[in-house]
């Protein structure tokens, strides 16, 4: 039988080992000494002095020696479930660590333009947790320059927004985005799907997002031309703005991607400005130029998007999104 213990021999500064913890538990699962020291490929002696070293760590014994084998002792049957969990926690914890080094787990954190967060992102984030089950997604959306902060402060790993110079920046080319005019399907542009600008001065347009570049952008178009719309009606993101076209509140020039699913099911119509050149806004990839080399998850990512080209033409053909 091991020897006694007494619990004044405790050493609360003692470092209690994961070989020690395993020793036990393989004692306690196969009842023997022996078996378990086999199983963990060393000698009697050396497991012995791996429990005996717990045993005066935790200042009680934990283990009975017998003839017919080992038992836990009333402190031993107590230890054990812990000693279980904390061996399963490491493996766990061991396999963590195996798929962030293999890019197949860990941890990735996106920040996105409201347009990109809200219509493209979710596809590719689709096919991405399709081969990268175990990584941990997550998304924070905001404008573009607020996208770039968050790259800057390292507080997202991959920015996808509008290209915006910035020496700390380096970006890759993601898609294009076209403005497209939009009227409800009662709306007489709708019969004819062309007009000239000119017409749209007895419309009323609905503009979004006043802090949006896009704001901007539309409303840029019209004084250039020399149009001032017959009113206007502002809303503080794409959606609402979708709505208030499909009520018959106004006309409106939205990114193609936020409109696919309208268009396709007859709830916008697009309509063609014929004298308007086509305006298009670039969306790219943007990372701190000073990271070096991507993590595995975020190669992952950045294969997963290099792989989702024909999404990304799908949009520039104007083709509706739906599973890559």
């Amino acid at each position: 039988m091991m020897t006694s213990i007494d619990s004044s021999d405790a050493n609360p500064a003692a470092t209690i080992g994961l070989s020690q913890v395993e020793a036990v538990v393989h004692v306690a699962r196969l009842g023997s000494i022996s078996r378990a020291a086999e199983a963990l490929f060393i000698t009697q002696p050396a497991l012995t002095a791996r429990i005996q070293a717990l045993e005066r760590a935790l200042g009680t014994q934990l283990l009975h020696r017998g003839r017919t084998g080992s038992r836990l002792t009333e402190a031993g049957r107590a230890f054990l479930p812990h000693a279980g969990r904390s061996l399963s926690a490491l493996e766990r914890g061991r396999m963590a660590v195996a798929d962030v080094v293999s890019g197949s787990g860990g941890r990735l954190t996106i920040g996105a333009a409201p347009a990109v967060s809200t219509y493209v992102l979710p596809a590719m984030l689709h096919r991405f947790r399709d081969t990268y089950p175990a990584v941990q997604l997550s998304v924070r959306s905001g404008h573009s320059e607020e996208v770039l902060g968050m790259v800057l402060r390292e507080e997202v790993e991959i920015g996808l927004m509008r290209p915006i110079q910035h020496a700390e920046i380096t970006a890759s080319l993601l898609y294009e985005d076209e403005l497209v005019l939009v009227v409800h399907r009662g709306h007489p542009f709708a019969a004819s799907g062309q007009i000239r600008m000119a017409e749209m001065a007895t419309e009323h347009l609905i503009l979004f997002d006043r802090t949006s570049s896009y704001h901007e952008l539309t409303s840029a178009i019209f004084r250039q031309a020399g149009i001032d719309p017959r009113g206007y009606l502002e809303v503080d993101n794409i959606d609402a703005a979708k709505r208030m076209v499909e009520q018959r509140l106004g006309i409106a020039l939205l990114p193609r991607t936020s409109v696919q699913a309208e268009i396709g099911s007859a709830a916008l119509f697009p309509v063609e400005v014929v004298d308007m050149s086509p305006v298009r806004r670039q969306i790219v990839v943007a990372r701190r130029r000073d990271t070096g080399d991507p993590s595995p998850v975020v190669a992952a990512f950045l294969r997963t998007l290099d792989e989702l080209r024909p999404v990304t033409e799908r949009i520039e053909r104007h083709e509706p999104l739906g599973d890559p």
